[in-house]
């Protein structure tokens, strides 16, 4: 008989994550958990992007995600392009000790990385447009006209074989979500019908990823594009992805996740009605809720900048529900990042075993009030368009 164990899947479950909250949820307030797609997952997840791509901040990196998982956060931010590809190795190494030491299964942690810009490999290359050529072009895996901005590549075929290689150096036969990263780039030096043309040949590659069982979803991973006004440039519409994705998959397509900015200092994803939604324009949260996606605010303390009073709104509400001694700069910047209405997680970058103390404590505090998020953003400024 094949034991539970073996017999678990290699990709968050419903089953795997309800019994991650049910070990790690003393303590914590009744909704540091959101389900999404049945799963259950933490309001704050563990970003990998910032430090130095050297061995002591590997190592860092690796004791801060044993530690993050150890309480309570099971979902995982990288990407091929992080730290020199050292972010993913480093997830994988940390990977390996949590299951070694039987802390965590596979099937309790949703873990995303992302495809697109071209990683350097342990150390800058003398040339890097000719390293970049040499990765694509080069390997046959893209057309001279598929490498934009002398560093970013969405081609099928430059997709797929990185994904091969972050599933290698993660250590893991799938990926709960693989984002196409900040694919707006290409609108830099293309028309729309041609980004949309790639974009179309991107998601076939996915979906075949998908079906081969190297993905369970994808998605895309934006800075701008999904926030910006509909007139500028690197614009991105939710709906017309959607509705690519559907061209291509079908209605049980797996474009079912996005990565996008939501803090303080850029709060546009919840307040600037840019997307088309089902009654007329409407904020990216609100038409990603209503098309149920795993949606991942990034950068909720602004990479740092946000830890300090000083970056904080000028006029602040009462710190709703904030429990005594855990308040100030970075729990107030926290609580409007994975309060915000449509988040599913709030990702911080957390290199230190330290920051993981700090932000997790987080978990424990109720999630605030619509009205207190509303309250934040409104004395800057930022009217809500609902």
């Amino acid at each position: 008989m094949v034991s539970e164990l073996v017999s678990r899947p290699q990709h968050a479950s419903e089953a795997g994550t309800r019994r991650f909250v049910e070990r790690h949820g003393a303590g914590k307030a009744a909704d540091a958990y959101r389900t999404v797609h049945k799963l259950q997952l933490s309001t704050i997840g563990i970003g990998t992007y910032l430090g130095r791509p050297d061995d002591a901040s590997d190592a860092e990196y690796v004791c801060a995600l044993v530690e993050a998982v150890r309480l309570g956060v099971n979902v995982i931010d990288t990407a091929s392009n992080y730290r020199q590809r050292r972010s993913e190795r480093a997830v994988g190494v940390a990977l390996q000790q949590l299951f070694a030491m039987g802390e965590v299964h596979r099937s309790e942690l949703f873990i995303v990385s992302k495809a697109g810009f071209v990683p350097m490999d342990r150390g800058k290359p003398e040339d890097p447009l000719a390293y970049f050529r040499s990765r694509t072009i080069g390997r046959g895996l893209a057309r001279e006209d598929e490498l934009r901005c002398g560093c970013h590549c969405i081609a099928p075929g430059y997709l797929r074989a990185t994904l091969e290689e972050s599933l290698h150096e993660l250590g893991l036969p799938m990926v709960d979500a693989y984002l196409i990263h900040n694919p707006e780039s290409q609108l830099q030096e293309l028309d729309r019908a041609s980004f949309l043309d790639r974009m179309r040949r991107a998601f076939e590659a996915m979906e075949r990823a998908a079906d081969d069982g190297l993905v369970r979803n994808y998605g895309v991973s934006t800075w701008p594009g999904l926030r910006a006004a509909r007139a500028d440039r690197d614009y991105l519409s939710l709906r017309e992805l959607w509705a690519l994705a559907e061209d291509v998959g079908g209605v049980r397509h797996r474009f079912r996740a996005i990565e996008v900015p939501v803090n303080l200092h850029l709060p546009e994803a919840h307040t600037l009605a840019n997307q088309d939604g089902a009654e007329g324009e409407a904020p990216l949260l609100r038409v990603a809720a209503d098309l149920g996606m795993v949606v991942l605010g990034s950068a909720a303390l602004g990479q740092g900048k946000l830890a300090r009073h000083d970056a904080l709104p000028a006029i602040m509400p009462e710190a709703h529900a904030l429990p005594e001694g855990i308040g100030g700069a970075v729990h107030s910047a926290l609580q409007f990042a994975r309060s915000a209405p449509g988040v599913t997680t709030a990702l911080v970058g957390m290199s230190k075993v330290v920051h993981v103390y700090e932000n997790t404590r987080a978990l424990g505090t109720p999630l605030a009030s619509r009205a207190w998020v509303d309250a934040i953003v409104a004395p800057r400024g930022a009217a809500i368009q609902r």
